[in-house]
């Protein structure tokens, strides 16, 4: 079974996955750090911003981060308890979001 599987998320595993922050949107309450920090973090500017692989925050509008797989349930369960819903995952391949305020839900 995969992780992707145990998780009980509908991703396939060779389908890979990034996530962005609208900072416009982002309502500062940490929750999305507080789920998987070594996606996201606070900066001084009270704002939410994704991290690179290297740790390194990225700042810039619409900047994307893949998703680690295992991390996937954490960033996702970010996206959906998000109260300014701000989160957005897609795939990598057609920039789908499949999960965010932006998703398909039917």
């Amino acid at each position: 079974m995969t992780a992707q599987q145990e998780s009980g998320l509908a991703t396939r595993e060779d389908e890979p996955l990034e996530v962005w922050i609208d900072q416009d949107l982002c309502t500062g309450d940490g929750i999305c750090a507080q789920y998987a920090p070594e996606v996201f973090e606070l900066d001084i500017d009270g704002l939410a911003y994704v991290k690179s692989g290297d740790d390194e925050l990225l700042q810039a509008p619409g900047a994307t981060t893949r998703v680690p797989l295992p991390l996937l349930r954490d960033v996702v369960d970010s996206a959906k308890e998000c109260p300014g819903e701000c989160i957005h995952v897609r795939r990598v391949a057609d920039r789908v979001e499949v999960y965010g305020p932006e998703a398909d839900e039917g």
